[in-house]
């Protein structure tokens, strides 16, 4: 039997952005560490453990394949911050069809892994440079129905990748390799 899961579901979180956009800087160097974090993370590892699917549920590598399948999605929302004028942010899709249907687990891992480093590379091009004002700007988040400044949408995403790099770690560590 599998032990029940630590990490708290993701949908069930809720957030403050209480914090100030100061935190900016440390955010974007937050965001910038995850592609090196996940490849420490999985370094090592045989292809067997990074492919079981315990309970069904996602495997190793399709965690890490879905942190590459939301970059988009991230990339998106910045753009909308910089451009300005948008009411609400991009709605994502909460059934994570894109990456139910990548198949993940037949594709190699250091594909996923050097995809991943493109696209966050790529994302925290268009935001690391914001000045306060951008990042003070806010638009609706549609899930959580709450207004959100671009370092609060920085923070979303690194949460986000924690989240995922912890039920990783929890799936490597679950037995023996």
């Amino acid at each position: 039997m599998e032990p029940v899961s630590q990490v708290a579901a993701w949908f069930e979180r809720s957030f403050d952005f209480s914090f100030p956009v100061e935190l900016h800087p440390n955010l974007c160097t937050r965001l910038r560490g995850t592609p090196a974090r996940l490849e420490e993370i999985v370094r090592g590892r045989s292809q067997e453990v990074l492919l079981r699917k315990p309970q069904q549920k996602w495997s190793a590598q399709e965690h890490a394949g879905h942190l590459l399948d939301l970059e988009p999605l991230w990339t998106a929302r910045a753009g909308e911050f910089i451009a300005g004028g948008a009411q609400q942010l991009t709605v994502a899709d909460l059934t994570n069809q894109k990456t139910r249907e990548a198949n993940h687990n037949a594709q190699p891992l250091e594909q996923i892994l050097a995809g991943f480093r493109r696209a966050r590379s790529a994302l925290l091009q268009r935001v690391e440079t914001a000045d306060a004002a951008l990042s003070a700007r806010t638009i609706l988040h549609p899930r959580l129905q709450k207004p959100m400044r671009l370092v609060d949408h920085l923070y979303f995403v690194a949460e986000h990748d924690d989240h995922h790099l912890a039920r990783i770690w929890e799936l490597l560590n679950a037995g023996p390799d």
